[in-house]
């Protein structure tokens, strides 16, 4: 008697995605539609309507005094930054090329803060010109500030990034927590800010980011404790009032098998009872929310189309036009440590029975070019179009488009 074939278990797909003419489904046209619109494969395509209902889901369950930033880094296609520029308060970006594409998008450069452990002389006399906010992280890196504002005479508009002493538990990614090349490591914190301040630049606070992608609204909840403690603590030490407070991010979304959804109203629930016991040193302070995946990760689907379906040693494969040079994290070559996979499906027969047991690869020359292993889906032929979910952040730009000449994918927003 023949063994039943294994499977490995998809990641849930994203609530809001429905079938349509048999069809997968985004912002209401077919994929098929999208497709022939965009005119090829592969296709990143970004729904309005996810983006919306996740910013309006936010805005109920955080306090109004907490604001919410958009990381551009997690996508900085410029349709998606515009569609944001009326939902955020404000932006969050990591190089002086994604401060080009919020001015190309019209945002004020004021609400624009500038993160990242190595930024060069000319970006940070690009964001100073710009009336942006340095997040700087380091003494070396505040000192090269006001010199740079001096010579321009332009005052720089100087925050410091904190490097706490605790971290994001369960956190995807750390970011904070012992030795990092980011941020400031705490006790040090105090002598540099009132170094800022005597030196006559624009006092704008404090930016603490412990890590990301945690699904643990206790993780959350705890972290964001510890931040407003240590802000508190390191005001009085510094010996002014913090204008400003990011908190940071860590809210993550469900991209495996098992994940389940962050608890966001226990963490609203939470954050409504920090602030109304927030310590006097930050009673006047502007606090806010830095998120990026959280904010775009769902919103996004990746198409791509089967080229070729094939059996080797009775393993069948779905030989497809996309792959790692577009969603490496997809293809579990982004920072995880065992393989699984995302939620995908066929977009073709999206609500066909599945009953095929298939590899997704792309088509690259690479074994680690994978999409989905031993993946139970609807029967898929030549032709037919694959939809990887979760494609939002992280996938375009994080992937390495240039790997084997075969391009970029295309993008778009409906």
């Amino acid at each position: 008697m023949k063994a039943p074939i294994k499977t490995k278990p998809l990641g849930p797909i994203p609530a809001g995605y429905g079938a349509l003419g048999g069809e997968l489904a985004i912002g209401g046209r077919m994929a098929s539609d999208l497709v022939e619109a965009a005119g090829k494969t592969p296709l990143f395509v970004y729904s309005r309507a996810h983006l919306d209902r996740r910013v309006s889901e936010l805005r109920a369950a955080l306090p109004p005094r907490i604001g919410v930033n958009y990381a551009v880094k997690a996508n900085p296609h410029p349709a998606v930054i515009a569609h944001m520029e009326p939902l955020v308060d404000g932006f969050d970006i990591a190089s002086s090329g994604e401060l080009a594409m919020t001015q190309a998008a019209g945002i004020d450069p004021v609400r624009v803060s500038f993160a990242g452990p190595g930024k060069r002389d000319d970006e940070l006399e690009m964001a100073i010109a710009a009336g942006a906010t340095l997040n700087c992280e380091s003494e070396g890196e505040a000192r090269r500030s006001i010199a740079i504002g001096q010579r321009i005479g332009k005052q720089p508009r100087i925050a410091i990034r904190v490097n706490p002493d605790f971290e994001l538990k369960g956190s995807g990614m750390k970011m904070g927590g012992g030795a990092k090349p980011f941020g400031v490591d705490a006790e040090r914190v105090p002598a540099l800010a009132q170094y800022i301040l005597a030196q006559g630049a624009d006092w704008r606070g404090l930016h603490i980011f412990t890590g990301s992608q945690a699904l643990s609204a206790d993780a959350i909840i705890e972290a964001q404790g510890n931040v407003l403690k240590l802000a508190a603590k390191l005001a009085d030490e510094i010996g002014a009032p913090l204008p400003k407070l990011n908190m940071g991010g860590g809210l993550g979304i469900p991209y495996f098998p098992n994940d389940s959804a962050l608890d966001l109203a226990a963490v609203g629930r939470a954050l409504h009872g920090y602030v109304a016991d927030l310590p006097s040193a930050l009673a006047e302070t502007q606090l806010c929310l830095e998120l990026g995946r959280y904010l775009v990760g769902e919103a996004g689907v990746y198409l791509c189309r089967v080229i070729d379906r094939k059996v080797s040693h009775g393993t069948t494969y779905l030989v497809t036009d996309g792959g790692l040079h577009h969603q490496l994290a997809a293809s579990g070559n982004f920072g995880t440590v065992v393989r699984r996979n995302y939620p995908v499906a066929i977009a073709s027969h999206f609500d066909a029975e599945a009953d095929d047991v298939v590899n997704v690869v792309g088509c690259l020359c690479t074994p680690l070019d994978r999409l989905a292993d031993q993946a139970l889906l609807p029967a898929a032929r030549v032709g037919d179009i694959v939809a990887v979910f979760c494609a939002g952040a992280y996938g375009a730009s994080a992937s390495p488009a240039a790997f084997l000449g075969h391009g970029p994918a295309a993008e778009m927003l409906v």
